[in-house]
Order: structure tokens, then sequence, then C-alpha cells
């Protein structure tokens, strides 16, 4: 029977956290369970909660990015970890970075300070078999656990390293250079082909391969590289490997003139509004300085929009379309709720946003309230409809941009006028959920 006045929250990341300070401080009971400082997983070190572990930045405050609007929504939501990182900011001109020392104690002392809140330290290798409970231990998921999470959706269900291809605005596509068509014709319109003559391509390849790469940590590099090639390893084994792999431009003439290129990129379809494409077979494991510099050289992409990087690192998530619904609810078992990048969502405000959602409807749900569902004139709507809907063959995490939103209702060239309507209009729709949900 399920204790209608506790929720379980397996994680004290940031998403763990929110969720954590969204329950407790709606005087729901809450026990907090994380690994730390009992032990500790490859990549965290501090025994405070909410580590972050790799860059201090949570992006821009700008509110003519995608990342400024998510927080500006956060902040009518009343968000722990986006106060407390204001709280502990360093100079960082329009982005919000943090002392990260400063930001973990600060987030520490404020959940421990819930007298409603128990803190538990230890390792929890199964899924409480009864209750409301949030599952927010991010992508470095124990071994144990994600065998757990694996037997109750289906090991399908569950993927291990994040190995995905850079997506791209359309808008910033160079239609001049591109042009759409699909392999002889065998489709219907879904691939963007930037095409490149002999001279081109080989300056392409000279860069690739000379370019600065992430360096993986130990515990990544063999589940990572058995499982997918990155394009600048797959260069590296010869100057033609790239024109028979990827970049093969056989069947790919220019429907207009009938020309024939010695090398072709294609980006294909990311999302049915055809706002989206990703390039395909560009795995990679450049840096992102370098995934703009060298990939900007490709013909029809020099004013490219990135609007997420290509990664390659070890990532537990789960195959969100398959499994979650739009609420974060585990679809079959809709006591547990699924928060961080272990739902699918990219970046550390993305995640943080997803807790923050969990903890409020966790906290309904324990109410009997109508939870909450957020559409995609929001930009964390946006993603979770993304992330929840999306039908591909390759679902990979998503982060906050434009192209997960819904059209705006008039056209504008502009396109800061039109990232701003699309922000204004982003935290408008979501005062009016605060409202209808006495939030």
């Amino acid at each position: 029977m399920r204790n209608n006045k506790k929720v379980t929250i397996i994680g004290a990341g940031l998403a763990g956290c929110e969720a954590c300070y969204q329950l407790a401080k709606r005087g729901v009971e809450v026990d907090l369970i994380d690994i730390k400082p009992s032990s500790f997983t490859p990549a965290h070190s501090n025994p405070n909660f909410a580590e972050i572990v790799c860059s201090n930045s949570l992006k821009s405050l700008d509110l003519s990015t995608a990342s400024g609007a998510l927080k500006g929504e956060m902040e009518l939501l009343d968000s722990l970890i986006l106060k407390v990182a204001k709280g502990c900011s360093v100079p960082a001109g329009n982005a919000l970075a943090v002392d990260r020392e400063a930001f973990s104690l600060k987030v520490t002392e404020t959940i421990k300070g819930f007298k409603n809140v128990n803190i538990i330290s230890k390792e929890v290798k199964e899924i409480p078999k009864s209750g409301i409970v949030i599952i927010a231990t991010g992508p470095l998921t124990t071994t144990p656990l994600s065998n757990e999470i694996s037997k109750k959706l289906n090991s399908k269900n569950l993927h291990f390293f994040d190995a995905s291809s850079p997506i791209i605005d359309a808008n910033s596509v160079d239609f001049n250079i591109a042009y759409v068509k699909d392999r002889y014709d065998k489709g219907n319109g879904d691939y963007i082909n930037c095409p490149m003559n002999k001279e081109q391509y080989l300056n392409f390849y000279n860069e690739l391969t000379n370019a600065n790469r992430v360096e993986l940590k130990d515990f990544e590099k063999k589940e990572i590289f058995e499982g997918c090639m990155p394009v600048e390893i797959m260069a590296s084994r010869g100057v033609d490997a790239l024109r028979y792999g990827p970049l093969k431009p056989i069947g790919l003439n220019n429907p207009k003139t009938g020309e024939k290129y010695y090398a072709v990129v294609q980006l294909r379809k990311e999302n049915n509004t055809n706002s989206l494409f990703n390039m395909v077979g560009f795995q990679t494991n450049l840096t992102f300085s370098e995934q703009k510099r060298v990939f900007s050289l490709i013909p029809g992409l020099q004013n490219a929009n990135f609007v997420k990087y290509g990664v390659m690192h070890r990532n537990s998530y789960v195959n969100a379309p398959e499994v979650l619904k739009n609420t974060f609810q585990i679809k079959n078992m809709e006591n547990i709720f699924i928060a961080g990048q272990l739902s699918g969502v990219e970046g550390y405000m993305e995640s943080t946003a997803s807790g923050l959602i969990c903890g409020i409807n966790a906290y309904l749900l324990l109410n009997n309230k109508p939870l909450i569902e957020l559409n995609s004139k929001t930009i964390l709507g946006g993603i979770i409809n993304y992330i929840t809907t999306f039908n591909g063959k390759n679902f990979q995490p998503m982060n906050a941009n434009f192209g997960v939103l819904d059209s705006l209702e008039t056209k504008i060239k502009d396109e800061k006028e039109r990232k701003l309507a699309f922000s204004n209009r982003a935290i408008n729709e979501m005062k009016k959920v605060v409202e209808r949900y006495n939030l």
C-alpha cells in the first residue's frame, strides 16, 4: 500500500535535489538516498550534493537564447538550483557560471535544513516496490541499479553511452549550396545534402583529422569505441574512408544541374517539423569549439547554428519515447518518475528542470490532483515532448533549443527578434501554468 505522506528520491545530484526541494517546501516527507559519501562513482569526488563534474557554466542568461528562456521558466517555478547558482555565481559574461564548491555546499545545506527530509547514504540496488519514487541517479548510474532498471523497462530501453551527431537548425543551412534529395530518389525528401569538390573535401579531411579531441576517461574508452566509430577516427584510416562511408556521393547528383560531387555530407530530419537536422554518420569526440570550426568548413554549413554538438561519453539514459509519459512517469509504473539525464534530457539546467517537474508532479500525484503536462510553447515542454514523442530509429538526449518549440503564430525574419519572440511566448505560457496549477 502506498505511503501517501512520503516520496523516495534516489540520487542527490541537480535533478534529485531540485525534486527534493519542490516536495519538501510543500510539506512532503522525503527520503533522499545517495551513494555519497559512503562511496563515489568514477566521476565524483565532492561529498556534498549537486556536484558539478564538468564545466562550471550553466550556459546563457540572455533571453535571446533557449538556455536563457529555460531559466526564465524555472525562475517562475521557484527553482532551488537556479536560485543557489545565482547566489554562487562567478563572472562569465552573459553566462551563469558558479563556484562549484560553494554551490554544492549551499545546495546541501538547504536540503539538510528541511526537517522533513531524511538523508540516507547508501547504494541503491533495487527500486522500492511501493510508494512514489523519483529515480535521479544521472549518467553514471551504478551497475546494480542499471540492471534493475533494465529488467523493469526491458533491456533495450536503457542505453549506456551517448554517441550522437551534431544537430543543426535547418534555417541556418545555405540552400544556395545545399539541396534536398534522397539517395537515388528513394525517399520523401528527408535529407539535405552538402556537396564538396575534391579541394574542399581534402581541406575538410585535413582539418578533421588534426582537430582537438575530448580526452575520454578510462572507464569510457572500451565501451564507447566498441559501440560506435567517431567520424574523425574513421577519417584517420585513410583519405578516402569517409568517401566510401557516410560521405559517399553516389546517387546524390544535384537534382537541378545533374552535377556529380567528390563527397556529400548528408543531414537527416530530426523532427517532424523539419526544423532540426542531424549530421549523418558524424558521431564525434571533437571538442565543441573544434566541431564548430571544422564542420563549418562544409559547403552549405558555413553559417550553421549547432543547436546540439556531437558527444561520445558514458551516459545511461532510458529510451524515453518508449517508456516515459510527458509527466516523466514510467508508462506502466506510474508511481515511478525518472528525472535528470537518465530521462533523456541533456544539460545541467535541463536536468534540473526535469527534477523540478518530477517533484511537483509527485506532489500532485500524492494529492490526487492532475499532473502538469507542458505544451511545446515552453522550452521545457518542447524538450519533454521531443524526448517522449521522438519517432526515429536512434533516440538521443536533447537539450534546450528553439527547434523543439511550436512555430510562432507570425513569421519574423530578424533572427534575434524571432528568438526573443520564442522566449517571451515561452515565459508567458509558463506564467499561465503557474496560475493554472496554483504553483
